[in-house]
């Protein structure tokens, strides 16, 4: 194989896909997908106060003022978008004819809902809501809990206990996580650590399907438009398919490149603001030099270990529905480290973890998980990278060998033992 004639191709490639206005398109898009399903209705919640009018009917005579106080006047932060405007009513001497009074209160705009407390109700934990809309979930939880507090208290008051003692003595414990490493100790949130390993995981397997996907469509554009054939003339088959993949890799490489600086500017700013309240000792997950390194070589290999599969099913088909068929056999090995996501993570050094991540097709993905979870034994890490280079040789080797049959081949659509076939004798 020439290297400078697969240089060529790879410059061709990459150059014309960066710009493409498809490219910095879906640069954009992503992001600001992301932002849009994650960030802005969390934003739009905190600044959207929703106003409640409520009445509350009690029979039992205990319920509905400490209720009232615990709505209007609790503290509503930052992720409560509702405000609670409560008017008690007492029980008339005849509840059906008070109850369709309520309801006309509801249908005609007057009041957004009322609820009726009987001594029944509570001995059986349920209490009557009646709205228009049922459908407000955020408000029916803050008004479920608040109304199991006030039952609560309003219980252990009844049997003669002081409900502050109570509370004081059910509190729940918290555990202060401590990461524990060669360097030393140090306090560290659990759920902050599980965050940055999945993000790095999930940013992983976006781009590998994603590119995966664009080295067979770049072979099936070359195929039908019949320009391979010219190009075949001067550059041989392998040399074509390497230099393909190589380019189009190092567009991957420059997306991400751009998500994570972008991830990285847009972020500083919360991660500055939160080094203000953060307690003492405490620290953050850090971005690890080695993680950054690790990351980028289990892309690379993982890349050219799909690209490879990709690449031959492109070149072996004549139309995008014939080759999907069996590209879909590849979504099985993607799919399958999400469906052993939450163990991995739980126990990276079990032996369903370790195996798992020595597979060279599982590698790219669950290797990165442990690393950025705990980082496995260095030579668990290289014998990952040996098995799964090793392997995507292979592949490359026989995907070469069909590419070269398959790319000049149209009309029939070949069969999966025709395809063996020229791997074995091309």
């Amino acid at each position: 194989m020439r290297i400078d004639k697969t240089l060529v191709v790879a410059r061709r490639e990459y150059l014309t896909r960066v710009k493409s206005k498809g490219f910095w398109i879906g640069t954009i898009v992503l992001p600001v997908f992301i932002l849009a399903v994650t960030v802005v209705p969390a934003l739009v919640m905190s600044k959207t106060k929703t106003t409640h009018r409520m009445v509350v009917v009690d029979e039992t005579g205990s319920i509905a003022d400490p209720l009232a106080r615990e709505l209007t006047h609790r503290e509503t932060g930052d992720g409560e978008a509702v405000n609670f405007q409560v008017k008690i009513e007492s029980p008339s001497p005849d509840p059906a004819a008070q109850r369709k009074e309520l309801d006309r209160q509801v249908l005609n705009g007057e009041i957004n809902s009322w609820l009726w407390v009987t001594p029944d109700g509570l001995a059986e934990n349920e209490v009557e809501y009646h709205a228009e809309n049922i459908s407000n979930f955020v408000t029916q939880e803050v008004l479920t809990s608040t109304i199991s507090r006030v039952v609560r208290r309003a219980r252990l008051i009844q049997a003669g206990y002081d409900p502050n003692l109570i509370q004081e003595l059910d509190r729940s414990v918290d555990l202060r996580t401590v990461r524990l490493s060669e360097k030393g100790s140090r306090e560290e949130a659990g759920e902050a650590g599980f965050v940055f390993a999945y993000l790095l995981f999930f940013l992983l397997y976006m781009v590998l399907i994603i590119y995966g996907q664009h080295v067979m469509q770049g072979v099936l554009e070359e195929k039908t438009s019949r320009v391979v054939e010219l190009v075949v003339s001067s550059v041989r088959p392998v040399e074509l398919m390497m230099g393909k993949m190589t380019g189009i890799c190092l567009v991957g490489l420059t997306q991400l490149v751009i998500w994570l600086g972008t991830v990285a500017i847009v972020t500083a700013p919360v991660v500055v603001a939160s080094l203000t309240w953060i307690p003492a000792g405490f620290h953050v997950p850090t971005l690890a030099p080695s993680l950054v390194i690790h990351f980028f070589v289990l892309f690379l290999l993982g890349f050219f270990l799909y690209s490879s599969f990709y690449a031959a099913v492109g070149a072996s088909f004549n139309s995008a529905q014939e080759a999907q068929q069996l590209a879909g056999v590849a979504l099985i090995f993607f799919f399958t480290p999400f469906v052993f996501l939450m163990p991995v993570v739980n126990d990276p050094d079990s032996t369903l973890a370790v195996v798992l991540s020595l597979i060279p097709v599982f590698t790219p993905l669950l290797m990165m998980l442990r690393i950025a979870v705990k980082s496995p034994p260095l030579w668990q890490i290289l014998l990952s990278y040996v098995l799964t280079g090793v392997f995507t040789l292979f592949l490359i080797w026989g995907a070469a060998r069909i590419y070269r049959v398959g790319i000049l081949m149209y009309g029939k659509k070949p069969t999966v033992r025709e395809i063996l076939r020229w791997a074995r004798h091309a």
